[in-house]
């Protein structure tokens, strides 16, 4: 209790974060949560995107009120008043060592300098600082915007065609500036404050209570596609079954969903063994993998950088960011823009669903990946999941592998007609899940910007009648969902209103598509990034040549 009435500052708690701990508020308190990171059940990342930041909403969202109780336990003090974020050393963010009796004195004289972490806690990047690139680049230079190939083309040798791109992410930036509230203070507190009060609205309505008669519905959907497969298997009906159970597969991983974000009994013990026997059991799929994944998603949306959901180098790039071959601080290594992403890039939109069709074998790889080599928690609450996933994982493997295509399926063609009807026919899911997304901003605007704003900046609803609902899975309401990511999925068109009033009320827009419209959008961003590549390509082929002109005068 006495650390509670210790009052840090923010040079204090920056000098903390530069010794290496990982400091994170959350209600005014400062945690030091080194000692929980490899015991978190989603994954040090996760926490390691909040790191100097207050992360009171992020928390909220994604915890339980035990959760956040527990948390209480590593506080070390507290905030005297609001909080500026920092950026957050994942994010290459930079901290300067606390120095005893010279804070007060550096936190006036340095007030412009640590109210922003785009100033003082990174290294520069073309993201932030944008016309300092681009001047230096052109060498002092009057800058021109580029339009078209032949234009490009017209550039100094010393420009490889990027400063073009640094000049579309400055109109991305400046047209999210444009489009959304303003980024000081005091506007993102209001937005804060009145989505505060929307989750309390939404709680005392009880839209975080589970809906269980529905998922009787959901219960008997899946019995019939599972019957159906099994009915079909027995007549030797190969590739029929084999789309009745990609059916299922489909309609499971909606339920799987709901238990990954604690949304069906908010119990983490129950819920997590309902996704890892749907996952794993059935479905051959890591739900912890998932996880893992999904939790660093949901807090640093549609980040090149950062989010693994965007990050699909060599098949899809939805930013021209993704040129500059970026370091991914998820999978920790650099995506690497080579040849063969050079050669696909240009022509993503016509292979999007092609290249979704085939998802779910990349996802037995990653599954595995993450099982074999332990990349999850091995203490803690979620020491058992590894072990119970390879079990789940063996049993798979069993039915599906051995009791179905070894020995159920007596001709080769009639496994492979089984197998591919089965893992083609979930493609839609693959589409629904990069359809809230794909197209939406993928530019950073800083570590100012709220929560609640983020999420709706970076997401898309889509628009579909309520009978189609079962097709969607609550994917439909991806924005609803990133704001209240807990709350059932059966409660999410009841809460579209309330949230359409509160864009209403903070000034965000509200992005609603239908499934059809949607689905262009993201297949014009996709067609607008590949013609980038192309353009890239061909500024970088004409200064190539160039080079080779010179050398050989």
């Amino acid at each position: 209790m006495a650390h509670r009435e210790i009052t840090l500052s923010r040079r204090q708690v920056e000098g903390l974060i530069a010794d290496g701990r990982s400091i994170v508020i959350v209600n005014g308190m400062v945690l030091k949560v080194d000692p929980w990171l490899k015991y978190h059940p989603g994954g040090d990342k996760a926490i390691a995107h909040m790191v100097g930041r207050d992360a009171t909403d992020e928390v909220t969202a994604l915890h339980s009120k035990e959760a956040q109780k527990q948390m209480e336990r590593y506080c070390i003090g507290r905030i005297g008043g609001p909080w500026k974020n920092f950026l957050p050393p994942i994010q290459d963010g930079k901290f300067r060592p606390y120095v005893e009796g010279a804070s007060d004195i550096e936190d006036e004289e340095d007030k412009e300098v640590c109210t922003t972490a785009s100033d003082t806690s990174r290294a520069p990047s073309p993201i932030f600082d944008i016309q300092d690139n681009i001047r230096q680049r052109r060498n002092s230079k009057p800058r021109d915007m580029l339009s078209s190939s032949s234009s490009i083309s017209s550039v100094s040798d010393a420009d490889d065609g990027m400063a073009y791109f640094d000049g579309l992410t400055k109109e991305q930036i400046d047209l999210d500036h444009a489009k959304y509230p303003s980024l000081d203070i005091n506007t993102q507190e209001e937005v804060v404050r009145k989505y505060r009060l929307l989750d309390q609205r939404i709680r005392a309505e009880g839209l975080y209570d589970c809906n269980y008669s529905a998922y009787a519905v959901e219960a008997c959907r899946y019995m019939f596609l599972a019957s159906m497969s099994l009915l079909f298997l027995h007549w030797g009906w190969w590739a029929t079954s084999g789309l009745f159970l990609g059916c299922l597969w489909h309609q499971l991983v909606f339920t799987v969903h709901d238990a990954g974000h604690m949304g069906i009994t908010h119990n983490f013990t129950i819920d997590t063994t309902i996704g890892i026997i749907i996952a794993d059991f059935i479905g051959g799929l890591s739900v912890g993998w998932w996880k893992l994944n999904h939790n660093v998603h949901h807090v640093v949306t549609n980040s090149p950088e950062h989010d693994p959901d965007i990050e699909h180098i060599p098949f899809f790039a939805i930013s021209h960011r993704f040129f500059e071959s970026l370091r991914s601080s998820f999978y920790g290594r650099i995506m690497t823009y080579d040849a063969f992403a050079k050669f696909i890039i240009p022509y993503q939109a016509y292979l999007y669903y092609p290249v979704l069709t085939f998802g779910r074998f990349n996802l037995y790889r990653l599954s595995w990946e993450y099982l074999l080599l332990g990349l999850g928690p091995k203490r803690g609450p979620a020491w058992w999941h590894r072990w119970l996933e390879i079990a789940g994982q063996v049993f798979f493997w069993y039915w599906f592998g051995y009791g179905i295509l070894y020995k159920t399926i007596p001709t080769a063609w009639g496994r492979f007609s089984f197998v591919m009807v089965s893992h083609m026919i979930t493609m839609p899911l693959h589409a629904q899940i990069t359809l809230s997304h794909f197209s939406m901003s993928t530019a950073e605007l800083g570590p100012h910007e709220s929560f609640p704003q983020k999420m709706l900046r970076t997401t898309m609803d889509i628009d579909c009648p309520q009978w189609l609902d079962f097709f969607h899975g609550g994917l439909q309401f991806q924005a609803i969902h990133h704001l209240f990511p807990r709350m059932p999925r059966h409660n999410l068109r009841r809460t579209q209103k309330m949230v359409q009033e509160f864009c209403s009320e903070v000034g965000i827009p509200y992005a609603l598509y239908g499934f059809v419209d949607g689905s262009k959008e993201v297949i014009g961003k996709l067609g607008d990034v590949g013609r980038q590549a192309a353009i890239l390509a061909k500024c970088q082929k004409t200064i190539a040549g160039r080079g080779d002109v010179l050398h050989g005068h």
